[in-house]
């Protein structure tokens, strides 16, 4: 088998998608990205390992719709931002893995 050597900074963008995603799955992530699951699990670990002391926060539930619409774009302008981070986080790796393709 073929070990493969993804560069630290899609490493780390792999590991603040998965964070970025509150109902997602290692394993789905990781199929998304094009990478093993395990390895994936492996550079979380190893995140985690560099935050000592620091706790891993959990992604807050959404709330409920405060009922005024500057609450309602504050929140919608917040997704947006996070959909716009994971789009660009999955086309520099659709950019990488394109690459190394290439002969």
């Amino acid at each position: 088998m073929v070990m493969k050597h993804y560069p630290p900074e899609f490493r780390a963008e792999a590991v603040a998608l998965y964070r970025s995603r509150p109902g997602a799955t290692i394993k789905s992530v990781a199929q998304d990205l094009g990478v093993n699951h395990e390895t994936l699990r492996n550079w979380i670990r190893l995140d985690d390992g560099r935050r000592t002391g620091t706790p891993i926060a959990a992604a807050p539930a959404t709330a409920p719709p405060s009922g005024t619409t500057e609450d309602e774009n504050a929140a919608l302008r917040k997704r947006i931002r996070e959909l716009e981070e994971e789009r660009d986080i999955l086309r520099k790796a659709a950019k990488y893995f394109a690459g190394e393709t290439r002969w």
